[in-house]
C-alpha cells in the first residue's frame, strides 16, 4: 500500500530510475504478488503498449498532483487490469469477425462440395456408359484402373487382364499401333487419337491424354454412322499403308514400273524407270514424259487393252545403247493403267545358251561311237544318238515315236538282236529297276552276232535313266593286240643298237635293253629291273669324262612342276661319244635313250675345221680383191690422165692411127676404172661401212644426169631414150649419187641388149608408199635359168648383148636399192624385152644389202 513506505513512495514518484534499480535489486528470495507477475507479462506483450502509455500518463499526472498518494504497485495493477480488459475486448471482436468469415467459407465449401459431388456423379454416369471404357494409370508402379464398359458386339472382353492384352482381341495392325501409341503417351506424354478394329470387326475410337498425375486412354464405341466412317477410315489407313508399301516395293525393285492416267499420260514412275530413260529423277521423267517403251510397243499395249485389261508380252527396247528384252505386264483399269517391265535379257541369253548347250551336247553325243539313249520318268525314249541307231539297226520312225523302254527291249528280243534269257520277264524287270535305283547299274550283254556290250544304266536326279551301250568287242581285240605288241616291242628293244632305260617315279629301273648295259659297261645284275638309279649312277660315273648322271638322277627323282625333255651329249673314257635324251612319260616315268654318235661327231668336227678354213679363205679373197682394187685404181687414174693429155692438141700432133689407139686406151681404162669402182663399192657394202648421203633427190635432174652419161653409147647404136616422168614426184629422199649410179647401170645394161635403132623407156611414178623407177628395153629377154642368177656377182652372160662385162652392174643396183630399204624385180620373157623395176620408200631405212 502507499502508506506502508512513505519515503520510498516519494522517491518513486520523483524518478523512475531509482525505482527500477530498487526493484532490480530486490532480494531473490522475495516473491512477487500475482498482480505484479501479470503486469510484467502484459508489459512484455504487444497488447500492453496502450496500457503502458496510460500508466505513464497517470504517473505524469500523479507527479503533477502531489496531493494524491498512489503507489507504484497500484499503478501496475491498474494497468494490468486495463490491458486485460482491452485484450479481452479486442479478442472478442476478432473472434466475432473470424467466426463470420469461417461461416461464409463453410457455406462456400459446402456449395463447392455439392457441385463437385454433382460433377462426380455426372462423370461416373458418363464413364459407366455402355459405349466407352477408360484405362487410368495413376503412377508408373500401380496397376491401371478400368472404368466403364464396351458393348458386347465390339469384341472387347470384360476381364481386366484380357482387356489390357490388346493383341488378343484387336487386329494385329491395330494392336501394334495402339501399344506403340500408349508407350509414347506414358513415356513422352504424346497424345494420340486412333481408330482401331477389333477381331470382331467393330471399329473403336481411342483417345490418349496425360495429366499431371494420371494417364488416361479412352475407348469409345461408335454409332452406326460413326462406325461406317471409322471403317472407311480404317480401310483408308489400310489402303494408304498398302499403297505406301507397294510404292516402296516398286521403288526398291530394279524393274521399271509406271502408272498412267485415263488419258495414257505418265503420273508416276519408279527410280528404275528413271534410270532406264536416263532421267535425273522420277519426277523429271514424269514431267518430261520420257517413255520407256517405243511408240509401236505402246500402240500394241493400247490395242490389247481394248479387248483385254491385261497385257503380257516380251518387248525389246534400247537401254544405255544396248537393245534388251523385257517381259512387260500392263493392267488397264477404269481410271488408268499400271505396268511393270522385267529385264529378261539375261534369262533369254541363259535360255539361248542352255538350248545351244543342249544342242551341243546332243551333237557331241551324236558324234560318239558309244551308243547313248535317254529315257524320261515315264520310261519314254527322249534322245538317242546315231551310234545307238547303228548299234541296234532300228528304223528312225520307230525311235522318233518315243517308245517306252519295255517295248524297245521286246522289239530287240523279237528281232534276235539280244540273247535269249531263261527268265525273260525277271531279266527285263531287273533291267527296268534302274528307274527306281539311286546308284548306277552295270550289265554285260553278249549278243548273238558275237559282240560284247557293256551296258550302264545311270539314273538321273530328276527322274529317268540314261543308258550307255559300250561296244567292247574292239577293245578286247585291241587288248589282245596290245599284249602282242608289248611282246614285239620288248623283242625290238632288245635288238636295238640304241640304249633304252625306263625308270619309275620311285627311281627304280622298270625296263632296259642290252644296248644300255653295253654302252655303259654294266653287267646283267646292275641293269636288271628294280635297281635304283643311284646304284647305276655309282657305276656309270666312272665311265664318263664328265658324268651326266647327276642330272639324270635329278630328272628321275625330282618334284618339278614342269617336266621338260632334256638332250645332250657326253664322252666316255674309252673315246665313245653318246648322245642322250631324257623324256618324261605321262605316267610319271622317265625314259632315257643313248645313241653312239662317235663316228658322226668325228665327221662333224672335220666339217667344222673345213668350214673354218673356207671362211678364212673367203676373207682372204675379199681382202685380196679390196687390196688389188685399190692398187689398180691409182695406175688406172694415171693412164686415163696421160691418155687425155696425149689427145690434147698442145701435146703434139698424132696420126689417125695413134689417135685411135689413144681413144681405145682411154675407153678401156675408163671401163676398167668403172669395174674397179664397182668392186670397191661392193666391198664397202659387204664390210657394212657404206654410208648413204640422204637428201632431197630431184627426179628430173637425176634422170638427165644419168641419160647424159649413156648418151654416147645410145647415139653410137642409134638408140633413142624415152623418158616418162609425168607421174613422178618432184623430189624424194635418198642418196642422189647412188641413185644416179643405179639409173646409169640400168641404162647401160639396157643399151647393151637393146636392138639397133630401138627405144629404151625410162619411167618414174609416185606410189602410195614410195617412188618407182623402171627401165625397159626391147632386147631378147632373159630365160628362167639366167633370171635366177642375174644378180650374182662376176657372172657375165652375153645373152645377145654387145659387150661382155664384169657382171657387177645389176649386183650394184640391187645392193644400192636395198641399202635404201627398197626392192628390185625384173619382168622379162623371150622376145618380150626386159623391164627392171626399182622401188624406193619415201623415207629410206638403211639396211644390209643382199650379197
Amino acid at each position: 500500500m502507499p502508506g506502508d513506505n512513505p519515503l520510498q513512495a516519494g522517491k518513486a514518484v520523483s524518478g523512475g530510475h531509482d525505482e527500477s534499480r530498487t526493484m532490480g535489486c530486490a532480494p531473490r528470495g522475495e516473491r512477487l504478488s500475482w498482480r505484479a507477475r501479470v503486469g510484467l507479462f502484459l508489459a512484455g506483450s504487444a497488447l500492453a503498449c496502450p496500457l503502458a502509455s496510460a500508466v505513464a500518463h497517470a504517473q505524469t499526472a500523479g507527479a503533477a498532483v502531489a496531493s494524491l498518494s498512489i503507489s507504484t504497485i497500484e499503478v501496475v495493477q491498474l494497468a494490468v487490469f486495463v490491458g486485460v480488459t482491452g485484450t479481452a475486448f479486442l479478442s472478442a471482436i476478432v473472434l466475432i469477425r473470424e467466426r463470420a468469415r469461417t461461416s461464409a467459407e463453410n457455406v462456400e465449401l459446402r456449395s463447392r462440395v455439392a457441385d463437385v459431388s454433382a460433377a462426380l456423379r455426372r462423370s461416373e454416369a458418363l464413364l459407366n456408359l455402355r459405349d466407352q471404357r477408360v484405362v487410368v494409370w495413376a503412377s508408373e508402379n500401380k496397376k491401371p484402373e478400368l472404368i466403364g464398359t464396351l458393348p458386347t458386339e465390339s469384341g472387347a472382353p470384360e476381364d481386366r487382364a484380357a482387356f489390357l492384352a490388346f493383341g488378343r482381341w484387336l487386329m494385329p495392325r491395330s494392336a501394334a499401333a495402339l501399344e506403340h501409341a500408349v508407350a509414347g503417351l506414358r513415356e513422352k506424354g504424346r497424345p494420340f487419337d486412333l481408330v482401331i478394329e477389333s477381331q470382331a470387326g467393330a471399329p473403336l475410337e481411342v483417345h490418349g491424354r496425360k495429366s499431371a498425375a494420371h494417364v488416361l486412354v479412352r475407348f469409345v464405341s461408335l454409332s452406326e454412322t460413326q462406325r461406317s466412317q471409322a471403317r472407311l477410315k480404317i480401310d483408308n489407313q489400310r489402303l494408304a499403308t498398302d499403297h505406301d508399301t507397294m510404292i516402296g516395293l516398286l521403288e526398291a525393285l530394279k524393274m521399271p514400273a509406271w502408272l498412267r492416267d485415263e488419258h495414257g499420260r505418265l503420273k508416276w514412275v519408279n527410280r528404275a524407270y528413271a534410270d532406264a530413260v536416263e532421267a535425273e529423277s522420277a519426277e523429271a521423267a514424269v514431267r518430261d514424259a520420257k517413255e520407256f517403251l517405243g511408240g509401236q510397243a505402246r500402240e500394241a499395249i493400247a490395242t490389247q487393252h481394248k479387248s483385254h485389261p491385261v497385257f503380257e508380252q516380251s518387248l525389246s527396247t534400247v537401254i544405255e545403247g544396248d537393245r534388251r528384252v523385257f517381259a512387260v505386264t500392263d493392267f488397264a483399269g477404269a481410271d488408268g493403267s499400271a505396268g511393270l517391265a522385267c529385264d529378261t535379257s539375261a534369262i533369254e541369253a541363259i535360255r539361248g545358251e542352255y538350248e545351244r548347250t543342249v544342242r551341243s551336247h546332243a551333237d557331241t553325243l551324236d558324234q560318239l561311237n558309244t551308243a547313248v539313249a535317254i529315257f524320261d520318268t515315264d520310261e519314254k525314249l527322249r534322245f538317242f544318238n546315231q551310234a545307238f541307231q547303228k548299234l541296234w539297226g532300228l528304223d528312225s520312225g520307230f525311235l522318233h515315236s518315243a517308245p517306252d523302254n519295255a517295248l524297245l527291249l521286246d522289239r530287240l528280243r523279237s528281232e534276235g538282236k539280244i540273247a535269249e534269257q531263261p527268265e525273260w520277264r525277271r531279266w527285263k524287270e531287273g533291267l527296268l529297276s534302274a528307274y527306281r535305283a539311286v546308284e548306277s547299274q552295270e550289265h554285260w550283254w553278249h549278243l548273238p552276232d558275237g559282240k560284247t556290250i557293256r551296258v550302264v544304266a545311270n539314273p538321273q536326279p530328276k527322274g529317268g535313266v540314261t543308258w550307255v551301250f559300250e561296244n567292247l568287242t574292239e577293245k578286247m581285240d585291241l587288248e589282245s593286240r596290245y599284249r602282242t605288241a608289248v611282246r614285239v616291242q620288248g623283242e625290238t628293244l632288245d635288238n636295238l643298237a640304241e640304249g633304252v632305260a625306263v625308270f619309275g617315279p620311285d627311281g627304280r629301273l622298270r625296263l632296259s635293253n642290252p644296248a644300255f648295259a653295253t654302252l655303259w659297261g654294266l653287267d646283267a645284275e646292275a641293269a636288271k629291273p628294280n635297281v635304283h638309279v643311284s646304284a647305276i649312277r655309282e657305276l656309270s660315273d666312272r665311265q664318263a669324262v664328265e658324268s651326266p648322271w647327276p642330272g639324270f638322277v635329278a630328272a628321275i627323282t625330282g618334284f618339278d612342276d614342269e617336266r621338260r625333255d632334256r638332250h645332250g651329249q657326253t664322252e666316255l673314257n674309252n673315246g665313245t661319244v653318246l648322245r642322250y635324251a631324257v623324256i618324261p612319260l605321262p605316267n610319271g616315268q622317265v625314259m632315257m635313250t643313248f645313241v653312239d654318235v662317235t663316228d658322226s661327231v668325228h665327221i662333224e668336227r672335220a666339217l667344222k675345221d673345213r668350214n673354218e678354213a673356207l671362211e678364212k679363205s673367203d676373207q682372204l679373197k675379199n681382202e685380196f680383191v679390196q687390196h688389188v682394187s685399190y692398187e689398180l685404181r691409182s695406175p688406172l687414174t694415171n693412164i686415163i690422165g696421160f691418155t687425155e693429155l696425149l689427145s690434147l692438141p698442145a701435146t703434139g700432133p698424132l696420126t689417125q692411127k695413134q689417135r685411135e689407139y689413144v681413144e681405145h686406151v682411154g675407153s678401156s681404162s675408163s671401163v676398167l676404172l668403172t669395174i674397179v669402182n664397182d668392186i670397191l663399192d661392193l666391198a664397202t657394202v659387204d664390210a657394212g661401212i657404206m654410208q648413204l648421203d640422204i637428201s632431197e633427190v630431184h627426179v628430173d635432174r637425176t634422170i638427165a644426169a644419168a641419160a647424159e652419161l649413156v648418151a654416147d653409147r645410145l647415139e653410137e647404136h642409134s638408140i633413142r631414150l624415152a623418158v616418162d616422168a609425168a607421174a613422178a614426184p618432184k623430189t624424194f629422199h635418198g642418196d642422189e649419187t647412188r641413185i644416179r649410179q643405179i639409173l646409169y647401170n640400168l641404162l647401160s645394161n639396157a643399151a647393151n641388149y637393146a636392138p639397133e635403132a630401138s627405144t629404151i623407156r625410162l619411167a618414174c611414178r609416185q606410189l602410195a608408199d614410195g617412188v618407182e623407177f623402171s627401165v625397159h628395153d626391147d632386147g631378147p629377154g632373159m630365160p628362167p635359168d639366167v633370171l635366177d642368177s642375174v644378180f650374182r656377182r662376176f657372172e657375165p652372160r652375153a645373152n645377145g648383148g654387145r659387150r661382155r662385162g664384169a657382171g657387177l652392174g645389176l649386183s650394184i643396183v640391187k645392193s644400192f636399192v636395198e641399202l635404201h630399204g627398197g626392192a628390185v624385180r625384173i619382168e622379162t620373157g623371150r622376145d618380150k624385152g626386159t623391164t627392171v623395176i626399182c622401188t624406193f620408200p619415201d623415207m629410206p631405212g638403211i639396211r644390209a644389202a643382199a650379197e
